[in-house]
């Protein structure tokens, strides 16, 4: 069978217009009791990267959270919880103020903060053979990802694949970007992670998408579109479609394949709209952007690379923009590297140096910086 990715036409966040929208995406996709039954405790699994004005496209959208929790608590869904390990800061504390956690309340769905990983082991690997999942995970019988469409420094993109990223528990994340450094390492470990999780249902919030230098300091870009799937490689592969990006280009796409988490070729989706059934071609003549600002450059591969690696030239980079630096010291802490790859050697009076002999260009600190003042190039 081929994997059904449903394309839903968005451009505002009024409540009712998402609500109406995203019916009619479960429809397509055969309804939530096809998917999820009702005894089944469910953890909702948005993007909540840090805490950030809803209006930057840091997370996903609160008016997204509230339609999609309103769904299930009409469709008699009673056991549901929403949280996610964050770059910085806890589920809490992100929401807070958002209009989320107000939206949750009148739900009656708790955010909650992660409160202990377990380690488990998950033999069938390819790249990751053990993770540290957060309890209330492993608790909860069904899991919905609901992602932000936004650019990458790593990855090119982060989608649905990227959002599950989120289950693993606290500064093991960070620990994570040392153990498989390298983007194609990575994207082969979040593929096995989404095996081992299994989320039930992939929804991406792309309303108002990320561009740039994300995925926390880029520009935000309307791309009025809600995405919805069951194959996070096939959404994402659509997401790239429509930013004009191949979708092979995308790390955590071709492992995906290659790995049997889902398909990114066209011939293996079938898009659908609420008008019914379209073409790829079509949505990208519809929906795409081909302006929109994500690394398109190709992969450089044979001798020239090896030597350029080995002579660290020639490489992708964090650069701090003086100006912009209020040296708050975060991206200090979210380095990973032992030794830290960016310190305060010049003293707190100065903005943090690299030391790119030590940098593994994870881009934790561009990741978590709140002011935007490193840009990878």
């Amino acid at each position: 069978m081929k994997s059904k990715v449903i394309v839903l036409p968005c451009d505002c966040y009024r409540e009712e217009f998402v609500y109406e929208n995203l019916k009619k995406g479960l429809l397509l996709l055969g309804g939530l009791e096809s998917m999820i039954s009702k005894e089944e405790k469910i953890l909702l699994k948005p993007n909540l990267l840090k805490k950030a004005e809803v209006e930057k496209a840091v997370i996903t959208h609160p008016a997204v959270i509230a339609a999609f929790g309103r769904i299930l608590r009409e469709e008699g869904y009673e056991n549901i919880i929403l949280a996610d390990s964050c770059g910085t800061g806890s589920t809490v504390r992100v929401i807070k103020g958002t209009g989320m956690d107000t939206a949750l309340e009148k739900l009656g769905i708790p955010a909650v903060d992660f409160s202990e990983g377990i380690h488990v082991t998950y033999p069938e690997g390819i790249q990751a053979k053990e993770f540290i999942i957060p309890r209330e995970l492993l608790e909860s019988d069904c899991v919905i990802s609901i992602s932000k469409m936004k650019t990458h420094a790593l990855e090119r993109i982060t989608g649905a694949v990227k959002n599950s990223y989120g289950f693993i528990f606290g500064m093991n994340k960070a620990m994570g970007h040392t153990k498989y450094p390298s983007a194609d390492s990575f994207a082969r470990m979040l593929v096995d992670l989404n095996k081992y999780v299994k989320p039930r249902l992939y929804i991406m919030d792309g309303i108002v998408a990320m561009e740039g230098n994300g995925p926390g300091s880029g520009d935000p870009v309307p791309m009025n579109i809600l995405l919805m799937s069951t194959d996070p490689v096939a959404l994402d592969s659509v997401f790239c479609s429509l930013v004009h990006l191949k979708p092979q280009m995308v790390p955590t796409n071709y492992h995906g394949e290659k790995m049997g988490l889902g398909v990114w070729k066209e011939e293996d989706m079938e898009l659908y709209t609420p008008d019914g059934r379209i073409s790829l071609e079509e949505a990208v003549k519809r929906y795409g952007n081909p302006s929109f600002n994500v690394d398109r450059r190709p992969v450089r591969h044979g001798i020239w690379e090896k030597m350029a690696k080995a002579l660290n030239i020639f490489q992708k980079k964090p650069y701090i923009r003086k100006n912009l630096c209020v040296r708050c010291g975060i991206c200090v802490n979210s380095c990973p590297v032992p030794g830290k790859a960016v310190d305060f050697r010049n003293g707190k009076a100065k903005p943090p140096v690299y030391d790119y002999r030590k940098c593994i260009r994870c881009f934790c600190c561009q990741e978590m910086c709140p002011k935007k003042a490193i840009k990878v190039k």
